[in-house]
Order: C-alpha cells, then structure tokens, then sequence
C-alpha cells in the first residue's frame, strides 16, 4: 500500500498522548494510536459500484456476539436465496474467509492490487509525512452557550439577575419574526464525527503497530480513528 498510486488508509484506536523528541531535540506532543492489522473485507470497482474504494476491518469480534449480517460480511452463510443464487449460475462476491469485525469502514482511493482477504499493516505509512484522522469527539452531553460556543455570557451588574449565563439576544423582531439556520444557541455538544486534516506523521512503530501523530485527535483514549494520507496539500 506505499505510495501515491493506491489509497493508503488504516484503522486503528486511540491509545492517549505522550511527548517525543525529534531529531532536533525538540519536544514534540504526540498521539499514540494502535493500528491494524485490518482485513481488507471488499473492494469497490467502478465497473460494479461506480466508485473505488477498500472496505477493511480492525479487531475481531466474537462470533457468538456478531449478527448474522456481520458473520455473512466475512465468511459465507448458507441459505435458501444463495442456493437458488447459485444454481442460477450466479458466482458469489469473494469472502475474506475471518473472524467478524467490531469498526468496518471504507476508505475511497485507488485499489491497486488489494483484494479480498488481505491485510493492512501500518508499514504501509512508509515514507507518507501527513494523515488525516477521522473519529468521534467526546459526548459533553446538552450544554449552554458559554460552554458550547465560548460566548462571554451577561454582566455582573446594571440589573442583569439570575441570568449571568443565559445567551442573551438572538435578534430577529417583527419582520421576519422567526430565527434563521445556525444561530449559535444551548444543545447537543461533541459526540459528532471530526476531522483532523493534515496531521504530521511522526514516527512508525511496526512491530507494535503503533502510529505516532503530531498534536491532539479526536475521542476519548480508547475510541476508534480511521487514519488516511492526507490529501490536502
């Protein structure tokens, strides 16, 4: 997966952050994420999907605990439509013959030559400086203006009472009398999916398949990232 000509992407969980020195003798704040191996579970072609892309899937999960959705992904069930399928001369989509996964995404890109029930490692970051990773921030539940938004809040004095937090004005009289799209006002906070573009790609540990990443990302220790080369220049 080195290179330009194939899409290079992995997944992988957020293990916390550290400090390491760079060739300089510089500190430089890293996250440690552990990535891999992924089984690569299908492959997209714009001949039969209209787009390219690598379906893989990272830590495997017990197949007592996957749903039958799940174990059909990875292995081949037999049935009453796949025996029917198959004797209409229909030849089934190629399996990765593993164990079911817990985090399956696609990362779009040029195939190359994967193919179904490969492996990704994180040697295939070789030589790649940027990344960006894709995870799920941390939940902070329903909060209000001052924290969701930074707002300043209301002053201390000049008759405001009780209302030293409240958001204040949202403007909007009698015409149109109703709030545009996206006023900044108290709700849901975190638990959305972020983008963290162009991050610099430290350090490789391949034995511990480990990835190490310059400044902060997304989620709390222990959550699920998809880490891809940057395609932002």
């Amino acid at each position: 997966m080195a290179g330009n000509s194939k899409v290079v992407g992995i997944l992988g969980r957020k293990v916390g952050m550290t400090q390491v020195y760079d060739d300089a003798g510089r500190v430089v704040p890293v996250t440690v994420v552990e990535a891999g191996p992924c089984d690569v579970l299908q492959v997209r072609t714009v001949a039969r999907d209209g787009y390219e892309a690598v379906q893989i899937g990272y830590l495997d999960k017990p197949r007592r605990l996957a749903s039958r959705s799940q174990r059909g992904q990875v292995a081949r069930l037999d049935s009453k439509r796949s025996r029917g399928r198959a004797s209409g001369g229909v030849v089934p989509a190629a399996r990765a013959d593993c164990e079911p996964k817990r985090f399956v995404r696609e990362v779009r890109g040029s195939v190359g030559d994967l193919e179904v029930g490969s492996r990704v490692d994180v040697g295939a970051f070789e030589g790649i400086s940027h990344v960006d990773v894709v995870a799920t921030s941390k939940g902070r539940g329903f909060s209000g203006a001052m924290k969701r938004h930074n707002f300043s809040g209301q002053r201390a004095t000049h008759g405001v009472k009780k209302c030293h937090r409240h958001l204040g004005g949202t403007g909007c009289s009698a015409y149109p009398s109703r709030l545009f799209k996206g006023v900044r006002m108290p709700g849901q906070y975190g638990a959305r999916q972020s983008t963290m573009r162009n991050q610099k790609l430290v350090r490789i540990d391949v034995e511990r398949n480990l990835l190490l990443i310059c400044g902060a990302v997304p989620g709390p220790n222990g959550g699920f990232v998809v880490v891809k080369e940057t395609n932002k220049l």
